[in-house]
């Protein structure tokens, strides 16, 4: 394995017009999630950190019951990936275009396959941060 993240820039649409940059970054010592960071209109940017499985079974199907939610739309002739993120702050319903989504999950494909995190996961590290007092 040569490369050990991957990083891209997407811009989503918050109701369908206004234009949100995004952030989307996967990284091989964390082979299990995704982190995708949005620029508020603060000009401050908002993380969110969930699993790459969600992300990839978001392509096709509505996926997730918790605080982030993907979901496949057509709308107006085009693909997108219909993302909803929710707190205690709020709700954003986000479009991505479901292409350049499913290329950025191609590239994290090419760190570790799906299906064989496990094997790039450093489970003595975890434990050693998590029991860290």
């Amino acid at each position: 394995m040569t490369t050990e993240a991957i990083h891209a820039e997407l811009v989503a649409l918050y109701d369908g017009t206004t234009p949100v940059r995004s952030r989307w970054s996967y990284r091989a010592d964390e082979p299990f999630t995704v982190t995708a960071a949005f620029q508020t209109d603060r000009d401050r940017w908002v993380e969110w950190v969930f699993s790459r499985e969600l992300l990839v079974a978001g392509l096709n199907d509505p996926a997730g019951v918790g605080d982030v939610r993907f979901r496949p739309i057509e709308e107006r002739g085009l693909r997108m990936l219909a993302c909803e993120i929710e707190s205690p702050e709020g709700y954003a319903l986000l479009e991505l275009d479901h292409e350049a989504v499913a290329e950025f999950l191609d590239a994290t494909e090419e760190i570790i396959p799906l299906g064989r995190e496990d094997e790039h996961f450093d489970v003595d590290a975890l434990i050693a941060e998590l029991t860290r007092v």
